[in-house]
């Protein structure tokens, strides 16, 4: 699953997948509506790829959270984000034990469950093994057909 190119904006509702880079920021698409902004250096944006949960011994990466409740959920929707506070901590406790309960709050899980639904929807969530090889079998092939690249003699050595 590559969470790299999903982005979060802070003080902006849902998910968004990155267009571009600009020398003030990036080109964004919103997975809800299909319309593209512009995000600048200033707004805080993160994307999914760099997010973990707390838990007690470690951080685990939200990737591997999302995995966790496609598989529980056999590849369905997951709790409601709008769900009661207690709901939301049962069924988070469901797919992640161990979670730090002092540090992973209500909020953070009803972004976890939303951008799940989310990502499910648009067909995103894939086994976090399966997408990281493949991912290396592109980087792989990549280099194999580019042209001249293996044999060429590296210019101006020594600089």
């Amino acid at each position: 699953m590559d969470l790299s190119k999903v982005i979060t904006i802070s003080g902006k509702r849902g998910l968004f997948r990155l267009l571009s880079e600009t020398r003030s920021g990036m080109v964004v698409q919103s997975f809800e509506d299909g319309r593209k902004l512009p995000v600048f250096a200033t707004d805080r944006s993160s994307t999914l790829e760099d997010i973990s949960i707390f838990t007690h011994d470690k951080e685990v990466p939200l990737k591997d959270v999302l995995w966790k409740i496609f598989e529980k959920n056999d590849g369905k929707p997951g709790p409601d984000p709008k769900s009661p506070p207690e709901e939301l901590k049962n069924a988070f406790q469901e797919y992640l034990p161990d979670y730090d309960k002092d540090r992973v709050h209500v909020s953070d899980m009803k972004k976890v469950f939303a951008w799940y639904n989310i990502l499910l929807d648009q067909e995103m969530i894939t086994k976090p093994e399966e997408s990281e090889e493949k991912d290396d079998d592109a980087v792989k092939r990549g280099q194999e057909d580019a042209p001249g690249k293996a044999g060429e003699k590296e210019k101006n050595p020594g600089k």
